[in-house]
């Protein structure tokens, strides 16, 4: 959070949006010890390859208990069964979550791309594991079912990738090296060092994931990595990264995340916090307002309310190349409370036991509204609004 606040205040000193900074270097990354594999790395010259991109596909997340028939919808006309989902957004990636048992996630995976190719030939999905693999028995039962599910055995290449299958305790295991996946691994919540991404090179791991959350400056390191990594490599062994999401709220949540897997050249980031979260939530409606006057391409107004725009599939980003960090619009800072405040919250403080992916829908809605408190960090410009998510994920 500090990061962003002091790049943006950079960007905006300098008048230059978060993609010229990066690419001219005004951020000043050089060789340093904490990531002593690039110690001889040309950054002034990578940095200036960057090619921001100005749209991005939106890969929707398929929850272990989502309906996969009918159109239902919600009380605020947002769909919630995934025909509905894809009938509204045209999702072409979409992210499929796991929960530890092979024969149950092989049997529900079959039942969703039944769907998916019915509804949208020629989709590309990724696999969330959630660190549910924790016995390697099961995870090779897992690896060996996905060969002989009809729709990848017609579609091999429509399988992108498997996030963080195992434990992050276990992710450097000897027995992932020599794992006869599918896919390529791809390290999320393994990935708490600067330092994860090439020890798990080293055990079999391709790819990792980036956050706006996890670090900005690690996700650029991670994707100069790939690229030094990549010469001469065949593309069967390409190292890669990809963007996932934590339930980013609109406003500088998501478009801050956005524009940092912009940055790094993705073609398509998970989203969720627009499934799970109705437009802004509880921001006050002069915020709401200033944001979708702000970023036209980013938001549409919807049922009285400013929403992320995702139309046949994508997000527009071209507002987002401005002066500052991806933002034209502000926080209504009026509306905020100290973040020491936190304390006081209540029972909305606590965070969930149980990922919602594995817990059943409250009628026929998927949504949880956001707490009406939000918070403000003294001193610093910074802002946190306590959504307590019902996508959670492990700390």
């Amino acid at each position: 959070m500090l990061d962003r606040a002091v790049l943006d205040a950079l960007c905006r000193a300098t008048g230059t949006s978060v993609y010229a900074a990066f690419q001219r270097n005004l951020v000043g990354l050089a060789h340093t010890a904490i990531a002593p594999d690039l110690g001889d790395w040309d950054w002034n010259a990578w940095l200036a390859t960057l090619a921001p991109a100005t749209r991005i596909d939106a890969r929707h997340t398929v929850g272990m208990l989502d309906d996969l028939e009918g159109d239902a919808v919600d009380a605020s006309g947002l769909p919630v069964s995934l025909p509905a989902v894809v009938q509204r957004y045209g999702h072409r990636y979409f992210k499929i979550k796991l929960g530890g048992d092979p024969a149950t996630d092989l049997a529900r995976l079959d039942n969703v791309l039944r769907v998916l190719d019915s509804l949208q030939p020629g989709h590309r999905f990724s696999l969330d594991g959630n660190e549910q693999y924790a016995d390697p028995a099961a995870l090779r039962a897992l690896c060996e079912g996905l060969r002989h599910l009809p729709a990848l055995a017609r579609r091999p290449d429509a399988l992108l990738y498997i996030e963080q299958p195992v434990p992050r305790d276990a992710s450097l295991a000897p027995v992932l090296a020599s794992l006869d996946a599918p896919a390529p691994l791809l390290l999320d919540e393994a990935d708490g060092t600067l330092g994860a991404f090439p020890e798990g090179r080293a055990h079999g791991w391709r790819g990792v994931s980036s956050k706006a959350c996890k670090g900005l400056y690690k996700a650029v390191i991670n994707r100069a990595r790939c690229d030094r990594w990549n010469s001469g490599q065949s593309a069967a062994g390409r190292y890669f990264m990809s963007a996932e999401d934590l339930t980013c709220q609109a406003g500088l949540a998501v478009q801050q995340d956005l524009a940092l897997a912009a940055l790094l050249g993705l073609t398509h980031a998970e989203r969720n916090g627009h499934h799970y979260v109705d437009g802004f939530g509880d921001a006050p409606a002069t915020e709401q307002s200033a944001f979708a006057a702000a970023h036209p391409d980013l938001y549409e107004l919807e049922a009285g309310r400013p929403r992320l725009a995702i139309r046949g599939g994508r997000i527009e980003l071209g507002s987002l190349d401005r002066p500052g960090f991806a933002h034209h619009a502000d926080p209504d800072f009026d509306s905020l409370r100290p973040l020491g405040d936190a304390a006081s919250m209540g029972p909305n403080r606590a965070r969930l036991t149980r990922p919602p992916w594995l817990r059943a829908p409250r009628g026929p809605r998927l949504r949880q509204p956001a707490p009406a408190r939000r918070c403000r960090v003294d001193g610093a410009g910074l802002t946190h609004r306590p959504f307590y998510s019902p996508f959670k994920e492990k700390p």
